[in-house]
């Protein structure tokens, strides 16, 4: 297996405080081009390019090397361990960029293969069948999609063609010419990396024309074949997906997830109009990467105004999904660089470029001339920051735990996961913190029979940090999708701090989803009384707040250490450099100042005692009766007053037991584990 970064490549500096740009300086892609046919031993047999989130041929490194070969077979494989990571509006927009892909390739005098099933049988089959040498796959971060990759490779080894065992090379985009990526941002920042110049399409080789290439399937298709999924969970199962946590938590009936009864054919009327808003709900850009292209330039021209309808449009949805400033490029364009219609430097590419023409050529180093060139390069070089630490740290520097990826929404989230058999349980960290605030906890409990995932929520540690509205109930929309997605059976869910408070709104809303609950110094008030539940509909970002989260961030930054200490009343010495390091690392990532910004919007008002009133024999309370953030002697008189059927752990410990006094904490876990699952068992019995 090969992997292609292109590190000796010459590259465009458009990074805004790099070394001046020389409009004189040419950069030849065919250096590219050379440099990766180099790598192969033999380029005149055949290559399959399978396509999986690069559905485009601009910029495209893949196609390129590929392209050299005597025949070219492009792939798609519609794989339910890769579909069942989208959401409806997804899979449409799939199917859309599948069409203009193909396209695009016929343009090329290549062609797209289109078929269903288990990716490793499908590429094994026609590596059979066209004798092929060499495998093209763009590298993957995620980790389903890494060990899928595997099997992938694992399979072929076994294989013989007439010209030997296949080869599998995997390829990536690089923003950087980077050999060693610094662990913090801050330092990463200061290595003054210019970006590399993305590539134009390439004449390609010949397709197998004999070969049956497979129709374009309808959205229907799609979704019959996905219900037929042997890796489907049972529909009660999947469903917990359709309702949002607000609507539950209010009580309101909604009528359930329409089936697009149109086909994927029937559903092209908006494409038809020249709108670049293709799917039902019309409330992202979608299409071929032309199409995508087309968006962008009327997003970065927002300022300007417009005559064009299309263009009319994109400014109007802009105006729309702006729920905080930058966040409508992100929202607007966000699944279209998941699926890779367009690649993140080519957005940065077209935006570095319209700021020269508005400035004369010219970049200023103390920011961009207009609000929507900044929002879009934020966005994908936080997004190309985030998959960059993502591939390095498959593996934990220390190599205790497995450092792993999933998608969720399209951002990253990091996981780790331990234990081979046994009850599920899933570990919630407080906010600031990180899976590994469970570093000791985590072995533990899964040594004494549990398998035990820890879980770094959307906005913290190395997960992405994307420029979206945060909240306490989208933070308990990812906690269930990840108890769907990737745990798939109910957890006993534990959560500290205002963990503690996202895992309590879980087991409210979605109960079958949990076995039990353990609390852990939980954020959340108890109110005796109450006749509403108070739901905060305005999230929106107040200059009070952007002041606000800004100083709070300088703050933290200048007391971390202090602060943390503070936490561990018991045994500070818990407050470790390692601990204080990892958390000032983090502050330095993107988009950490609009995480923060959440914290001047949380409505923690929902009482604890209703959140728990329906799972009140499944909880138990661990609390650090020595904790500087609340009154824990009065939290724990109202909760046996007003909770009856808990059960109460009190420890000599500050905010975070678990960390602090994780002995005490894994013993209390681990024993509570077992007498639920024996009161479980016996009731299974009767």
């Amino acid at each position: 297996m090969a992997l292609l970064t292109f590190s000796q490549f010459p590259s465009l500096s458009f990074f805004p405080n790099a070394r001046p740009f020389s409009p004189n300086r040419r950069y030849c892609s065919s250096s590219l081009v050379r440099v990766i046919s180099s790598a192969n031993k033999d380029n005149t047999g055949t290559a399959i390019l399978w396509f999986k989130h690069d559905l485009r041929i601009d910029d495209h490194p893949g196609l390129v090397a590929a392209s050299k070969y005597r025949a070219l077979v492009p792939i798609y494989v519609f794989d339910h361990r890769i579909l069942s990571r989208f959401s409806d509006e997804m899979l449409e927009l799939l199917l859309f960029a599948l069409e203009d892909l193909r396209k695009s390739l016929n343009d090329q005098g290549s062609d797209l293969m289109i078929r269903f099933g288990n990716a490793e049988n499908v590429i094994q089959e026609l590596v059979r069948e066209v004798e092929a040498t060499c495998i093209y796959a763009e590298e993957e971060v995620e980790y389903e999609l890494r060990l899928m990759m595997d099997v992938v490779k694992e399979k072929l080894q076994s294989l013989l063609v007439p010209a030997g065992s296949p080869s599998v090379e995997f390829w990536q985009t690089p923003f950087y010419d980077v050999k060693h990526l610094p662990s913090s941002y801050n330092d990463f920042k200061k290595l003054l990396l210019p970006i590399t110049t993305p590539l134009q399409p390439t004449t390609l080789s010949s397709s197998e024309t004999d070969l049956d290439w497979g129709p374009l399937p309808t959205y229907d298709d799609v979704k019959k074949y996905m219900s037929s999924s042997p890796y489907k969970s049972g529909e009660n199962w999947t469903s917990f997906k359709e309702k949002s946590a607000e609507t539950l938590l209010q009580r309101q009936t909604v009528k359930p997830n329409e089936s697009i009864e149109r086909s994927f054919r029937h559903i092209q009327s908006r494409k038809l109009g020249q709108s670049v808003f293709v799917t039902r709900k019309g409330n992202v850009v979608g299409g071929g990467t032309d199409n995508v292209l087309n968006a962008l330039a009327a997003y970065l021209r927002y300022l300007e105004g417009t005559g064009r309808d299309d263009w009319q449009e994109v400014h109007e949805k802009v105006r729309a999904a702006e729920s905080r400033d930058g966040a409508s490029f992100i929202g607007l364009f966000g699944p279209a660089l998941c699926l890779g219609i367009v690649s993140r430097r080519r957005v940065h590419c077209e935006a570095i470029k319209y700021e020269r023409e508005r400035n004369a050529g010219f970049v200023s180093p103390f920011g961009y001339s207009a609000a929507t060139i900044a929002a879009a390069i934020d966005a994908v070089c936080s997004m190309e920051w985030y998959w960059l630490m993502a591939l390095r740290d498959q593996i934990n520097s220390d190599g205790k735990y497995s450092t792993r990826f999933w998608r969720w929404n399209g951002y990253l989230t990091q996981y780790t996961v331990a234990g081979d058999d046994g009850p599920a349980v899933l570990l919630v960290h407080g906010f600031g913190a990180f899976w590994e605030h469970y570093r000791d906890n985590i072995d533990s409990i899964a040594a004494n029979g549990n398998r035990v995932w820890a879980v770094t929520v959307l906005g913290f540690g190395k997960s992405e940090k994307p420029n979206i509205v945060y909240s306490e109930l989208l933070w308990a929309e990812l906690l269930r999708d990840f108890i769907v997605d990737v745990v798939g059976e109910p957890v006993h869910l534990v959560g500290n701090s205002i963990g503690g408070y996202f895992v309590a709104i879980v087991a409210r809303a979605w109960r079958d989803l949990i076995k039990s609950i353990v609390l852990i110094n939980s954020a959340g008030n108890i109110i005796p009384v109450y006749s509403s539940i108070p739901l905060s509909r305005d999230r929106s970002t107040s200059v009070a707040s952007w002041v606000g989260s800004r100083l709070l961030l300088f703050y933290l930054r200048l007391r971390i250490k202090e602060i943390v200490k503070k936490c561990y009343p018991r045994r500070t010495e818990r407050a470790d450099d390692w601990l204080v390091n990892e958390m000032r690392r983090a502050s330095y990532d993107p988009g950490v100042p609009i995480v923060l910004e959440s914290i001047f919007s949380f409505n923690l008002s929902i009482p604890l005692n209703y959140l728990l009133e329906d799972v009140k024999d499944k909880v138990l309370i661990i609390q650090g009766m020595k904790d500087p953030i609340s009154d824990s002697k009065s939290k724990v008189a109202m909760l046996k007053e007003y909770c009856d059927g808990v059960t109460i752990r009190e420890l000599d410990a500050g905010h975070c037991p678990q960390d602090e006094v994780p002995e005490q904490v894994n013993a209390i876990i681990s024993e509570w584990i077992v007498s639920v699952e024996s009161k479980a068992f016996a009731g299974c019995s009767m």
